[in-house]
């Protein structure tokens, strides 16, 4: 073997020793799984849009806080594209009463009556996200969402039960924010939002992340969830704020 030839088999060794260096430390897959307490800041609700009482769940009722969980996975295509799906089921609970009649829905409940209220809000999004490398500590990503939304809000007393229910497609703008302020921690800014003449939906999140491994992670943080609709059928606003914790697992 030649002088030519030793160097370039030396050569062709460290590439192939980098790439499989570099497919150990790229994952591919990540899963995210959060969990904490969702509280109602408000929940301002009319139904029918046009002729319903406006009732506040938040104010006039009482809406319990309620342990949440929700779930996002993500396949990366290489460090810069990715496609993820997120479960995130919602259900929060209202009791209390009111000093007037209430119209809702179909249904008349008299004043000063026991009130029970559920408003329940599934959400499954599908987001693509691309990414972009500021240095080595800062990542951004932007994206877009195809959100399958699952609402139902309920109203009911002793002798009455009235339920309006929704299913329904909504796009959002899927963004990120990674910076790296101090290994093992990074600061994470997270969300889906898009706002339209009949209503908004907002799902943001400010987290900690610190890096217990490369393939193992903690996240502590807020989330806001508000949005809703304005139109014949519904006039529905809630502001739900989440407390949460969670880990994230990377394959």
């Amino acid at each position: 073997m030649g002088k030519r030839s030793r160097i370039w088999g030396r050569y062709c060794v460290l590439l192939l020793c980098a790439g499989i260096a570099a497919g150990h430390s790229f994952k591919k897959f990540e899963c995210n799984i959060e969990t904490g307490l969702a509280t109602a800041g408000y929940s301002d609700i009319r139904i029918p849009g046009t002729t319903g009482t406006l009732i506040s769940f938040s104010e006039e009722l009482e809406t319990e806080p309620t342990i949440f969980i929700r779930g996002r996975f993500t396949y990366f295509f290489d460090r810069s594209n990715s496609l993820s799906l997120l479960v995130a089921p919602l259900k929060l609970y209202a009791s209390g009463s009111v000093d007037r009649q209430v119209i809702f829905e179909s249904e008349t409940f008299p004043p000063n009556v026991s009130l029970s209220g559920t408003f329940s809000f599934n959400s499954y999004r599908i987001s693509y996200q691309h990414y972009w490398f500021l240095g080595d500590k800062v990542d951004v990503g932007l994206g877009i969402t195809a959100k399958i939304r699952d609402a139902a809000i309920r109203l009911a007393d002793s002798t009455h039960f009235a339920e309006k229910t929704n299913v329904g497609f909504v796009p959002l703008i899927r963004f990120n924010l990674a910076w790296r302020i101090l290994h093992p921690f990074t600061l994470i800014l997270d969300g889906d939002a898009l706002a339209a003449p009949q209503g908004r939906a907002e799902d943001i999140a400010i987290a900690v992340q610190g890096d217990v491994t490369d393939r193992a992670a903690f996240r502590f943080g807020y989330r806001v969830l508000e949005g809703g609709s304005d139109v014949d059928e519904v006039y529905s606003f809630t502001w739900v704020n989440f407390f949460f914790g969670g880990v994230v697992i990377r394959l």
